[in-house]
């Protein structure tokens, strides 16, 4: 090969390699740039769901949780001691009153009160004699053959013996309160609970329950029950200022619903309001009275009330979602003007058609943030999208 030919050789690699590195070092500055682009375009906005509140007229009600109390209740105890020889129910039976519970044995009272009867026998026997010999003391006094002092001491034995008498009767009802009592019978219709002692265990009695008794069994009531639940102050005022309005005994009225109900389709009747709020705690109790023939409602069982207080008045519903309680008071999230998330400070109502009545602190035309709360903070810029507020209608305004 020829010296010429080895110099174009030459020229010809230098040439790729420098074209090389210059499209090496094009590509390099490009990805540079674009990183730059990417690095300056602005971030996405957070995406949120805005509307006005749902104006729409509803009555003015105040909501509690409650639960459920028997109108009696009691614990089954003995009035008198002995081996407890009979129990003629199941645990949990609903009992109607007058039903046999329990059997004391009743031997020993049986024999106690045929003492008692052979007392009263000898007593009258007694009486009978005293009274014929105070009756020929009294005819001697008059024929001059006997003495005042004999009359007065057949008057005394007389006496005596009708003390005896009535002492023994007293003793005959004492024994036959006493073996009634061995038997023990359901005081009122209700439900029992289990029963706390077996067949065969030693009861301990007392009348007067001066000493330990033995408890037996309890028992509540179930138709009627009472739904206790305590009134704030201020919702006490509202309620009292409806009810000065109202007419007839629809102040009186109350609609529950269960824990796992959505409708307050029970009604019950408020007829004890206490008569003083308790200092600790801010609250009055109250107290309505509600029908359970189906026995479904049971004490201590827990449910949601409704007071209308009211005539219906429009009013703002959000979703209840929509509202973010902040320590002791709540908060709404709305979108101003410019996009920026704006929270306000509002006083809630009851929950009504799945919606929360807004009391005061929202206006009609305010945008409300009713999905993606989370991602609002308030100050910031969200991108609002436009929705809509639905009244559930088949929920009862619950």
């Amino acid at each position: 090969m020829t010296v010429k030919h080895i110099a174009r050789r030459t020229l010809f690699a230098g040439t790729i390699t420098t074209l090389t590195v210059v499209a090496a070092a094009w590509l390099t500055y490009s990805y540079r740039q674009s990183d730059a682009a990417a690095s300056a375009a602005p971030a996405a906005l957070p995406e949120v769901v805005v509307s006005e509140p749902l104006v729409r007229e509803v009555d003015s009600r105040l909501g509690f949780l409650g639960q459920f109390s028997a109108v009696e209740q009691v614990e089954l105890r003995a009035q008198v001691g002995g081996t407890l020889t009979e129990i003629h129910f199941k645990d949990g039976d609903v009992v109607q009153e007058g039903d046999l519970l329990f059997i004391i044995d009743p031997r020993p009272y049986e024999i106690r009160l045929a003492q008692a009867n052979a007392q009263l026998g000898t007593a009258t026997a007694r009486l009978e004699l005293a009274d014929r010999e105070l009756v020929r003391a009294q005819a001697l006094q008059r024929s001059l053959a006997g003495t005042a002092q004999n009359v007065d001491q057949r008057t005394a034995d007389q006496r005596a013996a009708q003390a005896a008498v009535d002492d023994a009767k007293a003793q005959i009802r004492d024994a036959e309160f006493d073996l009634e009592h061995c038997r023990i019978t359901a005081p009122f219709t209700g439900r029992i609970g289990t029963h706390l002692v077996s067949v065969g265990n030693l009861i301990a009695g007392s009348r007067a329950a001066t000493t330990p008794t033995t408890l037996l069994a309890t028992m509540v009531s179930l138709d009627p029950i009472w739904l206790d639940f305590d009134m704030s102050e201020s919702d006490f005022l509202q309620y009292s200022r409806g009810r000065a309005r109202a007419k007839g005994g629809d102040a009186d009225k109350v609609e529950i619903a269960l824990s796992d109900e959505t409708r307050f389709a029970r009604q019950g009747t408020l007829d004890f309001v206490d008569n003083a709020l308790n200092r600790s705690s801010g609250t009055i109790h109250a107290r309505a009275t509600v029908a359970n023939p189906d026995h479904l409602l049971t004490p201590g069982e827990f449910a949601r009330v409704r007071l209308v207080v009211g005539a219906p008045v429009q009013a703002l519903l959000v979703p209840d979602a929509a509202v973010v309680p902040d320590q002791a008071q709540h908060m709404v999230m709305t979108v101003g003007p410019d996009s920026t998330v704006v929270p306000k400070q509002v006083e809630v109502g009851d929950l009504q058609g799945g919606l929360r009545v807004i009391r005061s602190g929202l206006a009609p035309n305010d945008r409300v943030i009713i999905d993606g709360i989370p991602r609002a903070a308030p100050g910031a810029k969200v991108a609002p999208q436009n929705g809509t507020i639905r009244y559930a209608a088949a929920a009862g305004a619950g």
